[in-house]
């Protein structure tokens, strides 16, 4: 047997051997580097819950930060203070923006904006603590640290000691407690661990090669030790079905811990086995994970790719044309839809993200540039016209009980008209001025209506009123002048017609003139009293514009008779050697008295109309 494991001991290493030994020796290493990293960092593996942080308001973030401080140890922090501050500080940030930018719009110089926030003041106190708090405590782990490896080292003097003297009575009894001294001391500096530790390994198994004391003893720890191994082993080798990778690394690093920490060695024979076993399972779990994140890196560079490509489509994005809140709300919707495609892609590590990341800020930065100086001129433009409304309120406000309801009513069709026409307003206004102009219209118009109604009514009896006094008019006894004017007097009496019904004065005046030619008076005479008659009939219907166009008419007349007067005049000028008795002028001279005459009754129609006040 000796001399097969001689044979193959002098047998030449091919190049591939030396290769495939340095790469598993390469992944072992690899793997007791993160142990050893674990391991000075293992008070800091308790997890504290990662709540969301991002959607909190900023005092339930100081809040929390405060709870953190005080209820759980300092090194354990991290993560979540770290999630902490990244909410606080995006939420802080977005409200001194609004801050600066409100006193800016108010016409403050930017140089003069401050703002302070007791809130503010709170959380960097917090801060601080927990900063003050985590120096100490690594510097006190520091010192921990190198105290540990002396006490380590100190150890393995003793155990060299140990073996040196070989004091068969007690060298065991010494040994075990060595080993439990081992155990319980605590962790050293990660760059010191894995060769403490092979220099310790190295002289335990020099301790068990020397030991034969008790050989049945050692042989049934080495048999024990060598259970636990194989255990480990295949362990070791089962995580090679795992699918994620990272729980089977962080599995292997705890049993490279419980190799090196809580198993003993075994005998010779089976030291280079056992370990070559464990070692290639090590390097398989290594390998495939290597695999995995070479995959991945290659998917980062797709994912980096499309990242870019939609942050150039913000950047790229026009906005010159958008003149309009619903311009801008358009083109804000489009944003979000890119912002959500580039976090569709999915999630890159930080160091592969932070360029990306700021590439797309960059580009939204640009959008976000323009859409505030549109809102920065709209929220001057806004409370200018919140302004306008407001005057727009009062004067509705100040006319909703008028009774004047000609020109109150023409004022209020004229002040919605007038609001329409102005633009929008802030936001957390514009619901209450409205409820208040729609309020006061409403209830003006409202009173206006209901006064129409009762108006209709009456019109209608005095629409039905006077239907039957024309009928009684056209059969009656009306022979003279004092029964006109009674019946006159009587018919306005009845009141006003409405607008639809007017045609009814006409009816009304035929059936008088039916009596009127019966009567023993002067066409002058008649012809006034049904002027005065029609005149009187609009006072009392307050139809001014008709009073007013018929002293336009009658101005209208006055001034073609005058004309008509002077164009005969001048024709008789231009009849030469005729007598008074010439027909011709005869004629003419009739035709001029004539026109005398209705210049006359114009003349007296005019003179009424401007006797009167209205």
């Amino acid at each position: 047997m000796l001399e097969n494991n001689k044979e193959k001991v002098e047998q030449p290493i091919t190049k591939g051997e030396v290769s495939a030994n340095e790469d598993t020796e390469k992944a072992v290493n690899e793997v007791e580097n993160e142990v050893a990293n674990e391991a000075e960092k293992a008070d800091e593996k308790h997890e504290i819950p990662m709540l969301d942080y991002a959607s909190m308001e900023l005092e339930k973030l100081v809040s929390e930060l405060k709870k953190l401080l005080k209820n759980h140890p300092v090194q354990q922090l991290k993560s979540n203070v770290d999630a902490i501050k990244i909410a606080f500080n995006s939420k802080f940030g977005k409200l001194l923006a609004d801050k600066k930018e409100a006193f800016l719009a108010e016409g403050g110089n930017s140089i003069d904006f401050q703002f302070s926030s007791p809130l503010k003041t709170e959380y960097n106190t917090l801060l601080g603590e927990y900063k003050t708090k985590r120096d100490a405590y690594y510097s006190q782990l520091e010192n921990q640290l190198k105290d540990n490896l002396d006490r380590r080292n100190n150890l393995i003097e003793e155990l060299k000691a140990l073996i040196e003297e070989a004091d068969p009575k007690t060298m065991y009894n010494d040994f075990q407690e060595i080993q439990n001294r081992w155990k319980n001391i605590g962790a050293v500096p990660k760059t010191k661990y894995n060769d403490t530790w092979r220099t310790y390994h190295h002289h335990v198994e020099r301790f068990y090669d020397l030991l034969h004391l008790n050989k049945d003893f050692r042989e049934l720890d080495f048999k024990h030790n060598l259970e636990e191994k194989l255990k480990l082993i295949e362990r070791a080798e089962a995580l090679n079905d795992v699918e994620d990778v990272n729980a089977a690394f962080k599995e292997l690093q705890e049993l490279h811990r419980l190799w090196k920490e809580e198993v003993g060695p075994v005998a010779k024979e089976n030291r280079e086995e056992v370990w070559g076993r464990f070692s290639e399972a090590t390097k398989n779990i290594h390998d495939k994970r290597h695999q995995f994140f070479k995959e991945l890196k290659s998917k980062y560079q797709e994912m980096i790719d499309a990242k870019l490509a939609v942050a150039a489509e913000i950047k790229a994005y026009d906005t010159s044309k958008n003149q309009t809140h619903n311009d801008w709300q358009k083109s804000i919707a489009e944003i979000e839809k890119l912002r959500k495609k580039y976090f569709d892609i999915g999630k890159l590590p930080y160091s592969k993200s932070e360029a990306v990341w700021q590439e797309f800020k960059a580009a939204t930065k640009k959008f976000n540039t323009a859409k505030n100086a549109f809102y920065k001129y709209e929220k001057s433009s806004q409370n200018e016209n919140l302004k306008k409304k407001m005057e727009l309120i009062e004067l509705a406000e100040s006319l909703k009980d008028s009774e004047d309801w000609n020109e109150t009513t023409n004022t209020m069709k004229r002040i919605q008209s007038d609001w329409k026409k102005i633009g929008h307003v802030p936001r957390k206004f514009s619901d209450d001025i409205w409820k208040r102009f729609k309020d006061a219209c409403n209830y003006y118009f409202d009173r206006l209506h209901a006064r129409k109604n009762e108006q209709n009514k009456e019109q209608l009896a005095v629409v039905e009123a006077k239907k039957d006094f024309i009928e009684e008019v056209k059969t009656a006894e009306i022979t003279t002048e004092e029964d006109v004017e009674k019946t006159l007097v009587e018919w306005r009496d009845l009141g006003a017609l409405p607008r639809n019904a007017r045609y009814l004065d006409e009816k009304f005046n035929k059936a008088m003139d039916a009596h009127l030619d019966k009567l023993d008076m002067s066409r002058n005479d008649i012809e006034m009293m049904k002027f005065k008659s029609l005149v009187d009939t609009y006072l009392s219907q307050e139809d001014y514009r008709k009073l007013d166009s018929e002293q336009f008419f009658i101005r209208k007349k006055i001034d073609e008779t005058v004309r008509e007067m002077q164009q005969l005049e001048n024709n008789l000028s231009f009849i030469s050697n005729a007598t008074e008795d010439n027909p011709l002028v005869q004629n003419v001279r009739k035709g001029i008295d004539e026109f005398k005459d209705q210049l006359d009754i114009w003349q007296e129609k005019l003179d009424y109309l401007k006797k009167l006040e209205y």
